[in-house]
């Protein structure tokens, strides 16, 4: 099970990011734009993919577009995978 604090989940998309855009990850700004960084749509589907396997949450592409940053992804993936309001976490 990955570990899922942001700090984690914000490291695992800078890495996979990293990879798509052939860069060590200190060289990837998670304030970026993903766009700006070199991610194209390809990549992108496959790194819908890659969260969905590794985070258990379906994205659409259209979202990395809409959110356009590893920080404001990382803080989406983080809302969704948040217990719903009033539920027991145990």
């Amino acid at each position: 099970m990955p570990e899922r604090h942001p700090e984690a989940v914000r490291s695992w998309l800078i890495g996979r990011l990293a990879n798509y855009v052939e860069r060590p990850p200190e060289d990837i700004d998670p304030d970026a734009s993903l766009a700006g960084l070199g991610l194209d749509s390809v990549y992108a589907f496959a790194l819908c993919g890659e969260i969905e396997d590794h985070l258990g949450l379906p994205i659409e592409p259209v979202v990395l577009w809409d959110l356009d940053t590893v920080t404001a992804l990382a803080g989406h993936l983080m809302r969704r995978l948040a217990p719903p309001a009033g539920s027991d976490p145990a």
